[in-house]
């Protein structure tokens, strides 16, 4: 089975970034990543899918225009319940971690991020799925 992560941010560079992170996972086919624009379009794909389990982790930046990520995070916990959200931020204060949280989250990543923190967060959720 393949898995992926959907990676939900509005910023176009974001795509790029992450493509050359991951690149070598990418290319040996360890793990793909799907990228939505926005959070409407992260859960148009979460209910699309309906439970696919090859979707192992959602990574979604909370400043969106439209609906924000923290806005997103209770919809998409409750259409995808099985699948951890990690949220991404400019602004790492207790109260945006604390609100993230409790809307639902596996955990806070700020900007600019921790690939390495990220990559042990992906191989330990492949680990759990295989």
């Amino acid at each position: 089975m393949s898995f992926y992560v959907l990676v939900v941010d509005d910023e176009p560079d974001v795509e790029e970034l992450f493509r050359q992170q991951f690149r070598r996972d990418l290319k040996s086919g360890r793990f793909s990543m799907e990228f939505a624009a926005s959070a409407l379009d992260a859960l148009v794909r979460a209910a699309a899918e309906d439970n696919d389990p090859s979707l192992i982790l959602v990574l979604s930046d909370i400043n969106m225009p439209g609906m924000t990520g923290l806005e997103m995070l209770p919809k998409m916990r409750g259409e995808r319940p099985d699948v951890p959200v990690i949220m991404i931020t400019a602004y790492g204060d207790a109260e945006t971690r604390h609100k993230a949280i409790e809307r639902g989250a596996e955990g806070l990543l700020t900007k600019p991020i921790d690939f390495a923190l990220l990559r042990h967060e992906i191989d330990s959720r492949l680990g759990q799925a295989a």
